[in-house]
């Protein structure tokens, strides 16, 4: 017989102070918790809470999506105090942020890191006529 495998259970640390980075697109919100290393913690998306369709780009969508995560990260690791790291254009950058108070996160700062092209794509070729 197959001798029965011994499962350590995993160690739950406790992460006072972390980073939410929060994804914003037209299209979805992605909200991931990590610890200061950039290990994740807990994350949620409008879509995994349940929001199907041009319904995942909204606003209220990602509040949902951002309380969940919120939620977990306080609950299994204990987090108080949160740096804020957004990236992307869409509706749910403000909402996201705010839903964070409501589970008592502390937030510290918030910083913007939207890619910005420098230069751009090719030009199209000129026309020849």
């Amino acid at each position: 017989m197959a001798d029965a495998k011994t499962t350590r259970k995993k160690q739950r640390r406790s992460v006072p102070s972390g980073q939410v980075h929060i994804q914003a697109t037209f299209n979805n919100t992605i909200i991931t918790f990590t610890d200061k290393k950039g290990n994740a913690l807990a994350a949620s998306s409008a879509g995994a809470v349940g929001f199907r369709g041009s319904k995942k780009g909204t606003a209220y969508a990602s509040q949902v999506a951002a309380e969940k995560a919120a939620e977990a990260a306080k609950g299994l690791y204990g987090v108080s105090t949160v740096d804020v790291f957004v990236k992307g254009v869409g509706l749910g950058r403000d909402a996201a942020i705010r839903a964070l108070s409501t589970f008592d996160i502390a937030v510290d700062s918030i910083k913007d890191v939207t890619g910005v092209p420098h230069g751009g794509v090719r030009p199209k070729r000129q026309r020849r006529g």
